[in-house]
Formats: C-alpha cells, structure tokens, sequence
C-alpha cells in the first residue's frame, strides 16, 4: 500500500493532512490546526462531552447491520463521538462537523433555544451539549418524533455540566422543536464524500509510524500476521487514554474501522453474530432487541458519545475485569471467534481470558466477532450495574445473570460477573447451588452463601470487597424476586430510578 495524505471533508473542502502523527486527536487538530476553537477540551478522556462532534459518512458506506442506530440524513449516517480520543486519520473519507457548522446568519434552532431557556452559564460545556443536542434534533425530525424529556435526558447522558444544571439544558432541547425548522443540508457535503470514496485505503505514515486503514477481512488478517506487534484499533475509546493520559507511542497501528465485513450484526443457526468493528450503539440495541431487559444496561454502558464510536468487539477483547459487556455475553454462553491469516477459530468467552489483561490471543491473531445463542422461551436474564453514577460511569460491580426454569425446578443457570475477581468470570458455586433445585428462597439463600467461595473481591476506590460481596449476594435476591414463580415483583417494584424526575 503507497503513502498518501489522510483526507476529510470540513467547513465545505476536502482537507489534506500530512506531517500530523497517526496519534493526533482530531480534537488537537481542530483547535491548533485548523483554528475552530468552539470545541473544547474538558476531561480528554471521552467523560465530559464538551468535545462532542459530529462525523458524517456516506449512508451506503456507513454500517451495514440491521440495527444501525446512526441518524441517515440525506444520504448521511450522523454519529455524534468525542473529539478528544478519535485519532485524526480515522477521519479519512469522513465529513467532520464541528460547533461552526451550525450558525450561519442566524443561531441554529439548539442554540437559539440554549439562549432562550438559559441553558448556559460558564458555557464551557455548552459547544458540546450544542453538538449533542444537533444529532438529537436531525434524528428526531428524521424520525418524525418529538423526545420526551427522559429520551433528552438518556441521548445527553454523556455530556456533563458542572455550572448551569441540567434542567435548563433539558428546557432547550423541548424547545429547538417549538422553533421554525433548520435541518442540516446535506447535498454538499454527500457531493465532496463522493469525490473521496474511490481512493485508495489509508495508509498514513509520519515519521516513523504507520497507519493501515484496510478494507477488507482479508487484508486486514494479512497484515495482522505480517506486522503481529502493531496496535489494533477499533473506536479508541479506551487507546485513546493511553495516548492522553498515558503519554504511551502506540507504534504501527491497524485500523479495524473501514472493514465493512466487521461491522456487520446478523442472525443465523440460531445465534446472533456481532462482528468485532459493530459500534457499542448497534450492538447493545440488537442485544437488547432479543432480550429487552437488557435495555437499561445499553443505557447506561457510557453515554451516546462512546457508544457510537466504541466496539463491543474491542470492549471484550480489552478484557477490563469491570467491562460492562463481557458478564452479559458470558451468562447468555457466548462464544468469541479469531482469525490467524486464513485460520480461524473459536471458543466460549469464558474460556477466552487467562487474568488480569491476559488472554488466548496469539501474535498476529485477531478478534473476529461475538456469537449469541438466541434465547429459548424459559431463558430468564438479567443485567445489572452498581456505579456511584447513574448514568456514564465506571461499574464498581455487574452482574449478568441467566437461568432457564423448567417449572419450577432451576433446569440451567450462568452467573457471570464483573468487578470481583482479575477477569469478569462465572459463578460456579452459586450456579451449582441452584441447577436441579426448587426456584426458592432457600435456594436463592444457598446460592447466595455459595458465592462467599466464588469470588475474592479487591477493596479499590470504587468499592470494597465487603460491599462487592454484599452487593453481588443482594443481586442474586434481587434476580430471584424478578423471576420466582410466585408473585414475581416487576423489575419497578424492585427499583426502578424515574429518570424525568430526577432531572
């Protein structure tokens, strides 16, 4: 693959990047290149949303899957993500929006409404709120909806505000809809993406680093195996941080991002297969098409920002003993797929992690996907999360917890959790204590003691063992107060927070 510049549509040109390292945050470069200063930077490390863009693409070479949850616009997928932890060459063939798209002559209808309902106060975090508030307006004209507040309230779920409250933020984004209509015009921005879609893939070097963007599996399989020490790259949303607060040189890097064959979110032999470049954002809203009570942990895995840019691919090949997603695909039997050149293999994602930050992937082996036994009709699941946060936050505990009931007998269960040993792991003991046994509160309590030999939990900053044992005991009542045979309670009558309320 020959060298070439990496090239993006911003401000109504194709940009042509060289010299910047592969590392470059589009946010550096917006701020100290291209002299936009309305994004800001606030926690660099994708937490705070006050560098929210957009990135726009082409609709028919954005994500192929069914559950795309990007907004289409006029030939355009919309994805709002954190400028601060997205390398610029991810950018390549892409259109990049950033606070200065919006005002023309007139404020556009969000920050008409930001001033109208005095959503801003030191205004720090206002450009991103704006940017945020923008997806959200073309998805709900797009849609044809108008948002509740609690909707408003989840899609600003990665944005924080540390002045003004949210309550007026919350007013503005009820109000951009009571406005005259300003909808995003696309057709210029779809005519200069066509200019740059029969370019070559990306490959990027400065200095002494490189950066590979290929397109195909294949290609992607081949150089894995030629360059094993490379860095994959999937959203950056965790890599992003070790270059930000880690000050660590990432070397070569391999691109995942433009492998279309990745991305891809299908059912087939009764299993639903998640590939390893699917966004956060698609894969938890197919998880949660198939098992709604998934639904609030899709929510509240990060915020939108995150979601859209992240992997669940990445977040499980990662292996973070407190990542939100491996406990859910662990209790539903999940089985991880590699690839080595042209050999592929698989296993059961329990299998797959060793300890802490260890795993079964060999030099110049690659994650491929995830594959999700469809559930059967006696399958009870559930997902629950423990953070000092409601919303966008680190889990000190979560719990993925599965059993199927064959009457009132316990036929199978998968404990899963995470944030109580090195590695999210199975419950064993606690899954033992109840296979074979009446669905009962005495058995539920046999578990719950059982699960004292589990796990040895560690005491950090955001929990003790003590509390994590308690918690997880706690989540073992609470799945079987959901799911016994009498008088189940509703997961609401459990607890249930009212978002609206709250905010």
């Amino acid at each position: 693959m020959d060298t070439r510049p990496i090239r993006f549509v911003h401000r109504g040109r194709i940009v042509a990047v060289e010299g910047a390292a592969p590392t470059r945050s589009v946010l550096e470069w917006l701020r100290e290149d291209a002299r936009c200063t309305g994004t800001k930077e606030g926690c660099a490390e994708g937490d705070c949303g006050a560098c929210t863009v957009i990135v726009a693409e082409l609709a028919d070479a954005a994500e192929g899957s069914a559950a795309a949850r990007a907004t289409v616009v006029g030939g355009l997928s919309l994805r709002p993500v954190n400028a601060c932890i997205r390398f610029l060459p991810t950018l390549d063939g892409k259109a990049l929006l950033s606070v200065e798209d919006l005002a023309a002559e007139s404020l556009h209808p969000v920050q008409q409404a930001l001033v109208e309902c005095h959503g801003s106060q030191c205004g720090f975090c206002t450009p991103g709120f704006v940017m945020t508030l923008a997806a959200s307006y073309e998805h709900h004209h797009e849609a044809g909806s108008t948002p509740t507040r609690a909707q408003l309230a989840d899609e600003l779920s990665g944005n924080l505000c540390r002045c003004t409250g949210y309550r007026p933020i919350l007013d503005a984004g009820q109000r951009m809809f009571e406005l005259p209509v300003r909808r995003l015009d696309t057709a210029p921005i779809v005519a200069l993406l066509q200019q740059l879609r029969d370019q070559a893939p990306l490959h990027y070097a400065a200095r002494s680093d490189h950066f590979f963007a290929p397109r195909t599996l294949d290609e992607l399989a081949r150089l894995r195996q030629e360059l094993p020490q490379a860095r994959l790259l999937a959203g950056c949303t965790d890599i992003g941080l070790w270059v930000n607060k880690q000050f660590r040189e990432l070397g070569d890097i391999l691109y995942l991002g433009e492998v279309d064959a990745l991305k891809r979110i299908a059912v087939a032999d009764g299993a639903l297969h998640i590939g390893a470049g699917a966004t956060l954002e698609d894969a938890w809203s197919a998880l949660a098409g198939h098992w709604p009570y998934l639904n609030e942990a899709w929510l509240r895995f990060a915020g939108p920002p995150v979601r859209h840019a992240g992997t669940m691919g990445g977040n499980v090949a990662n292996g973070s003993p407190i990542g939100d997603s491996a406990p859910v695909l662990m209790a539903l039997g999940a089985r991880i797929h590699l690839r080595h050149g042209a050999a592929t293999r698989e296993m059961d994602l329990e299998d797959f992690y060793l300890d802490y930050m260890k795993n079964q992937l060999q030099p110049g082996e690659l994650v491929t996907g995830v594959s999700v036994p469809l559930p059967t009709p006696s399958q009870q699941l559930r997902a629950y999360k423990i953070s000092k946060r409601y919303d966008c936050d680190i889990s000190a505990l979560f719990a993925g917890l599965a059993l199927e009931l064959d009457g009132d007998v316990v036929k199978s269960a998968r404990f899963a959790f995470g944030g109580m040993a090195a590695v999210v792991k199975r419950a064993h003991g606690a899954e033992a204590a109840v296979i074979g046994q009446p669905w009962t509160e005495t058995t539920v309590d046999a578990a719950m003691l059982a699960l004292n030999n589990d796990f040895t939990p560690l005491s950090d900053l955001r929990a003790s063992a003590d509390y994590r044992r308690q918690v997880a005991q706690g989540l073992l009542k609470r799945l079987w107060l959901e799911t016994r045979t009498q008088q189940p309670l509703a997961q609401a009558s459990v607890w249930a927070p009212d978002v609206a309320a709250a905010v």
